[in-house]
Formats: C-alpha cells, structure tokens, sequence
C-alpha cells in the first residue's frame, strides 16, 4: 500500500502529537491525519467515510499486542490493506523556559512510563500517569507547571510549543510498534504480484476433539509459514475462542488455498481480513 494518488483524510486513536499521528504522516503525507478518542471511533470515522483510511496500532515489540484492537477488527467490517512498522522514541519536554533541575514529574500514558522506567529513575522523577503521549503534552502546554515534563513524540513539542529537554529516553532502543493500515473498501485492490505478502485472518474451531490441531495441519504440510497465531474470547464467553492469525503468501497461492480449504473444514467461522504488502522492515 502507497500513498501515491491519496488525498483525504486518514484516522487514528490519540491527540495530535502521537505516535500514530506521526505514522500518518510517515506513511500518507498528503492525507489530513484526523484524531479520535477511541479506537472505536477511530473505526468507525473510517466505516461512515468520513475518513478514507485508518492507522491503528496493534503490537509492540515491548508491551505485546493492542488488545482492544483485536476485539474490534472482526466486527470492525473494514479490511487490512498495509502494514507499517514504527521505531517508537520517547522524549522529554517541558513547558519554555523551565530546566530538569526545577522537574520532579515526569507525566505520560502507563506504557510509555513503563517503557522509559530505568531512565525516569535515573533522572530521579517521579511518574504520573495520564490517558495518552501527546495527550500528556497538550495538557501541560494548556496548564504550565515548571514540576512537570511530558514524555512524548517529538511532534508534540513542535504542535504545543514545549521545549524538549532529553531525547530519546527509552530504555530499549529496539522499541516498534506495528501499524495496520485500514479502509472500508469492501474488495479493495489487490497488492502487487512483485511483493512478498501477508494474510491476516480470524477463525473459530468447530466443537471437535483435536479440531484446532486439524485445522492447523494443513499449514505445516502445504509450507506455509504462519507467522502469528493469538486466541481471544468472543464475547466473554470461554467456549466462544477466537483465533487470529497471519501467514505469509496470498490465499491463491497453492500452498495457502490448500491450508484454508482444510482450515474452513474444521471451523464454524473463516474471515479473510486483509491481504497486503510486507513492510520492508520485516527483512530487517
């Protein structure tokens, strides 16, 4: 998926200033990145068209998976048309003028504090936490308070006039967040032939000894490299699981059309969610 010929508007879950808005920015220069309290509405800016794309984050490399997102993407009936992998750098700022010495707060969502603890230690701040990264940034930008620093993107600082005093404080350099890319195209193009490709999908196993081993046989013995397997209940039920998943290839692809015939076979439900291009970064 490229940006080429796209104009519009592309949603994400945050304020502006987030990770997610620099990744529309990244990916789809040309679009108007839209902000949206919820994922939930993220979504459903993209399903009422209000947006022509959707840039939602699903795992980290550090803190696991977005579980929200899982839930909503079956029901979501928006379909994965890219993927894009993000370095996450997490970044100090404070209100113009204001020096560390003078900070005693470092404030931020759980997961960015957590990703930062060893060098918020070090500093010697405390933690409080907020609902989002760019979020934290904002509220300090509308409430100066020389005690306290935000932790977030860089792209903060520039939209709420803050001043960043140490950059890049996460502890782990190798710290990626994975994007999906999303529209409400029913059939959306296909990829080009020329890329290496991804298939997402959900199933649920029929009531069957042995049938989620039955229904993942066929993976193994057409070659197919499945490359995520996550279960999650539907409804809080626990005889209702879930599973998504990912597997390279195209599902015309011998090998995959052979593994999905005999995975629809042991399952009551088969959604195919996106076919896409892989991300460069994974050959990384």
């Amino acid at each position: 998926m490229t940006a080429k010929g796209l104009g519009g508007r592309i949603a994400f879950q945050g304020e502006l200033g987030a990770n997610s808005h620099e990744a529309c920015t990244a990916a789809f220069p040309e679009m108007e990145p839209v902000p949206h309290a919820t994922f939930e509405e993220a979504f459903e800016a993209v399903r009422s068209g209000d947006c022509q794309l959707g840039m939602i984050p699903v795992e980290n490399s550090i803190a696991g998976r977005v579980a929200d997102v899982h839930h909503l993407l079956p029901s979501s009936g928006l379909k994965i048309i890219g993927e894009r992998f993000k370095p996450i750098h997490f970044n100090l700022m404070v209100n113009p003028g204001v020096t560390l010495d003078q900070v005693k707060t470092a404030v931020s969502m759980p997961i960015a504090l957590g990703q930062c603890r060893k060098t918020l230690r070090r500093m010697g701040l405390k933690t409080e936490a907020t609902g989002d990264t760019a979020g934290a940034a904002k509220m300090l930008a509308e409430h100066p308070d020389p005690t306290k620093a935000a932790v977030s993107p860089a792209l903060a600082a520039e939209l709420y006039g803050l001043t960043i005093l140490a950059r890049d404080i996460e502890d782990e350099h190798h710290n990626t967040t994975r994007f999906l890319i999303m529209t409400a195209e029913k059939t959306p193009a296909p990829p080009p032939f020329t890329a290496p490709c991804v298939t997402s999908f959900i199933f649920r196993v029929k009531n069957l000894p042995a049938a989620l081993y039955k229904a993942l046989g066929g993976f193994a013995t057409n070659g197919v490299n499945m490359t995520k397997l996550e279960s999650y209940m539907e409804n809080g039920a626990f005889t209702a699981t879930f599973f998504y998943s990912e597997v390279d290839g195209r599902p015309e692809d011998i090998g995959l059309a052979r593994a999905f015939e005999e995975l629809s076979f042991f399952s009551e439900r088969f959604e195919i969610l996106g076919v896409y291009p892989a991300d460069p970064f994974r050959s990384r």
